[in-house]
């Protein structure tokens, strides 16, 4: 469609429930494989990027079901650590995966999002976040190959207050071995909505909705039933008058 033709004047009535936002979600769902736990997240929006998020799970190993409006994902027998580019290409936040998969395998293989090569992108701001919680990190024919003998607490200033690397860095320190305070951190919601979910698995994160955000590194993570802050989703109902 090369266009929109809209006739104004007309009174608008009614009420609309705005979708959980797949910022949120989306994050969430890399947290998941945290934990060989069952995890569930309430009503999750229908699109595509959800879907495709899903089946990154199932292809590490997870079991996702769509329950309604809710997802189910229980990742007991995950055990692959390697994203395939096809999939990671199809969705740019699957970055958020490198976090998780580091601390559930303590290695992770992935593309560059979109083909691009190392130094030329934003991404460097989360390979540089997880090199100083003792990540190793190498190129080799397009993908980036992570990989530790353990996590350990550090202290990390991003340079720009990336909502991607703030995740990240979230997500490989939540058991990672001491205390982490990154500094810099975004303040969207959806950070402030991480740090809930993770809390509520058993993490100790606190700070988020501010420029430092702490962890206390903790060694398992739980079982969590989640829906989506108001802050993030704006679920209330809204009246067109």
């Amino acid at each position: 469609m090369d266009k929109f033709m809209i006739e104004g004047g007309a009174k608008l009535y009614g009420t609309v429930k705005a979708q959980s936002a797949k910022n949120s979600v989306l994050p969430l769902l890399a947290a998941s494989i945290l934990t060989d736990k069952k995890v569930v997240i309430r009503e999750t929006p229908a699109i595509s990027d959800v879907v495709c998020m899903a089946q990154i799970l199932r292809e590490l190993g997870a079991e996702v079901s769509f329950r309604g409006e809710d997802i189910v994902i229980e990742s007991a027998r995950a055990s692959c650590h390697k994203l395939s580019s096809a999939l990671t290409k199809e969705l740019r936040s699957s970055v958020f995966m490198l976090g998780s998969l580091l601390t559930r395998f303590h290695r992770a293989v992935i593309s560059y999002p979109g083909g691009c090569d190392i130094g030329l992108r934003p991404i460097d701001l989360h390979l540089n976040a997880l090199k100083r919680l003792g990540v190793s990190i190498t190129e080799r024919e397009g993908y980036i190959l992570c990989q530790c003998d353990k996590l350990h607490g550090a202290d990390i200033s991003l340079d720009f207050p990336s909502v991607g690397a703030t995740e990240n860095v979230m997500l490989a320190a939540v058991m990672a071995e001491g205390t982490t305070c990154l500094t810099g951190a975004a303040k969207e919601p959806e950070i402030v909505d991480l740090q809930k979910f993770l809390n509520r698995m058993g993490a100790k994160v606190a700070g988020a909705g501010t420029d430092v955000i702490t962890v206390e590194g903790v060694k398992e993570l739980g079982s969590v039933t989640y829906k989506i802050g108001r802050a993030s989703c704006r679920e209330r109902v809204l009246r067109l008058v």
